[in-house]
């Protein structure tokens, strides 16, 4: 039975979110594998970067296949690799080296995923509706993380760090089940234009709207995957300076899940707000918001308890507000029959800076004197907000029409 209208939106989303539950295993897990394998905050972040460098490797070839085949096979079999990925790391994998191959392997999975399956879903839903329906796939990327991170943390508890990989591959495994049973293969049909070369990226950079959009993405993902990589360790020095944290009986995975879980309210709130009310003003606006927090997150771990838990709730919040927006605007600017290439590069650019901000993280953490050291977190995170801070100055430089 193949499903159509919302009800492809809702499988679709769900199958993402499956797809995910790999997806930050390692990340949520460096307050243990440093200690296990020895790895400095520079490894570490090694470690959760190449993830996103096996995506930014993979991405413009596939999801730019996609304007000449169906998304759909694309799909399956990354989510196969996906599985196999986490299932590899979870036998296989003991120490920097084999975690670098099997995130990166992980990472390829994630790129025939996440923006094949946004591709998958645009080509099967009519123009009216698709900015909604966008905005709602792409918040759904943030409820994966958020429960990656929770399935790590309980799993760990359990039954040790290898089977929470394994519940990553099962899930993989599930959504390719799903995809099989419930998305019809499109027929095919001929294309609106001949193109140039598969890969031929000029046209979409040509497309000022679109570009503008991408590269606000590529500062928002700075912010947003530094922030996710090293979020439980920094809770877990949060905790150390807040010991009614810990005596309230929570672990720095399951706040963490909470903070992540903010993103999907937000990623759909922030899409609808910027459609009503200008969508390159509104995304500006929620990048200095959530920037200004980043200068000053880190230095604050020791703050008062209820400050610091107001501050996370609206950087929660903030961090995500622009994401489907800034999605939606470059899918809604990019000519259609050059869309999969504008969101292969959109997704190139963008988890390109996911890869480096994770790294460069970590070694401002080891610059800084370890993650016992508040100044090295408050450096670290002014990082992230520095990056964002790019993403105004591109909008206003690029995208000038109208509301785009």
């Amino acid at each position: 039975m193949a499903l159509t209208g919302w009800r492809l939106v809702a499988l679709l989303c769900l199958t993402q979110v499956l797809g995910m539950l790999g997806n930050a295993t390692f990340p949520a897990l460096i307050p243990v594998f440093q200690p296990l394998w020895a790895l400095s905050n520079t490894e570490a972040g090694w470690v959760s970067g190449v993830y996103y460098a096996g995506y930014t490797a993979a991405v413009p070839v596939l999801v730019t296949l996609t304007d000449r085949q169906d998304a759909r096979g694309i799909y399956l079999l990354s989510c196969l690799l996906g599985g196999l990925a986490a299932l590899g790391f979870a036998l296989l994998a003991s120490g920097f080296w084999t975690a670098m191959v099997f995130r990166f392997l992980g990472g390829i999975g994630l790129a025939g995923t996440y923006m094949v399956g946004l591709k998958l879903l645009s080509d099967r839903l009519p123009e009216q509706g698709r900015a909604r329906s966008v905005a709602i796939y792409t918040a759904h990327f943030g409820i994966g993380a958020s429960l990656s991170v929770f399935a790590a943390g309980e799993v760990t508890a359990l039954a040790g760090w290898s089977w929470a990989f394994v519940v990553g591959a099962l899930g993989s495994f599930v959504s390719l089940l799903l995809v099989v049973v419930f998305v019809r293969p499109l027929a095919p049909r001929p294309r609106r234009a001949a193109p140039t070369a598969v890969f031929d990226f000029r046209p979409v950079l040509r497309n000022r709207p679109a570009l503008a959009y991408t590269l606000g993405y590529a500062a928002h993902i700075w912010e947003l995957f530094g922030f996710r990589a090293w979020l439980v360790a920094f809770l877990v020095f949060v905790f150390a300076q807040q010991p009614a944290l810990a005596a309230g009986g929570w672990s720095p995975t399951q706040v963490a899940t909470l903070l992540l879980l903010l993103g999907l309210p937000a990623s759909i709130l922030g899409n609808e707000i910027a459609t009503a009310f200008g969508r390159r003003r509104i995304v500006s606006l929620f990048m200095i918001g959530s920037g200004g927090i980043a200068l000053v997150l880190g230095f604050i771990a020791g703050a008062p308890l209820w400050l610091l838990v107001a501050v996370l709730l609206v950087y929660g919040c903030l961090i995500m507000a622009d994401s489907g927006a800034l999605t939606a605007g470059a899918v809604i600017a990019a000519a259609p029959e050059r869309r999969g290439a504008t969101m292969a590069l959109h997704a190139l650019l963008g988890f390109g800076a996911g890869f480096l901000s994770p790294l460069a993280f970590g070694v401002v953490l080891d610059l800084g004197g370890g993650v016992d050291q508040g100044l090295a977190w408050g450096f670290a995170f002014a990082l992230l907000g520095l990056g964002v801070f790019t993403g105004p100055l591109i909008l206003a430089l690029l995208a000038r029409r109208g509301n785009a």
